[in-house]
């Protein structure tokens, strides 16, 4: 029962459904990509900054490898980055983290033109078929032949046209409403990518001042 009037609601959204359809599956197919995109990120990667973090004081390369072994995170990519200059000083260093940190952006908002083309558009498409649902009402109406199938054929125009500017509705909002979280997501990753690096860019300073320290008592001793 759920099928057939899902095929009905289509059928009655004249030749804009198809477009819209497109659209629609596109957007589902989009959104399970970057659900799982995220939910990898924020079900790991805290938990592995953090370890790596406290581990870096005291054992930096156990920290690598750790990284290495997670570099699917976008963190742990850009830490990996910096990490992986030979003997860096701290601008240098500061620098790799901010070129790693830009190289991550467009990960980060991965198909977000695409999701603010389907919200655009579809709406669109919905109008589109608004009119011509219209103009086919109006070519049928017959004042003086209102009845039988004139009528059915201004009733089809109509449905025609209110089923098209819903359907679009619907494929805009639920994109609109998913795309606003990823811009969350993206928003907040941004701001942790700045905390973290901070972080690690002030462990590196303390250790890269330790070994100057130790490389010149060495040299005057």
């Amino acid at each position: 029962m759920l099928i057939n009037n899902l095929v009905a609601f289509f059928q009655a959204a004249g030749i804009v459904a198809w477009p819209l359809l497109a659209f629609s599956i596109a957007s589902v197919a989009l959104i399970g990509e970057r659900l799982y995109f995220w939910f990898r990120v924020y079900r790991r990667q805290p938990q592995v900054i953090r370890d790596v973090l406290r581990v870096y004081r005291t054992q930096p390369t156990i920290a690598i490898k750790k990284l290495k072994v997670n570099a699917d995170l976008p963190m742990c990519r850009i830490f990996l980055e910096a990490l992986g200059l030979e003997d860096p000083n701290p601008e240098e260093f500061r620098l790799a983290l901010e070129s790693a940190a830009q190289a991550e952006i467009p990960i980060l908002k991965r198909f977000n033109m695409i999701f603010d083309t389907i919200i655009t558009a579809s709406p669109l498409l919905g109008l589109l078929g608004t009119v011509l649902g219209l103009m086919r009402s109006f070519s049928s109406l017959d004042i003086g032949a209102i009845a039988g199938a004139k009528a059915v054929e201004v009733s089809g125009g109509i449905g025609e046209a209110l089923t098209s500017t819903a359907m679009g509705l619907i494929v805009a909002i639920g994109t609109l409403l998913f795309a606003s979280a990823f811009r969350a997501f993206y928003l907040r990753q941004s701001a942790l990518i700045q905390e973290y690096g901070g972080q690690l860019e002030l462990l590196y300073r303390h250790q890269y001042q330790k070994q100057k320290v130790r490389d010149d008592l060495y040299a005057t001793a």
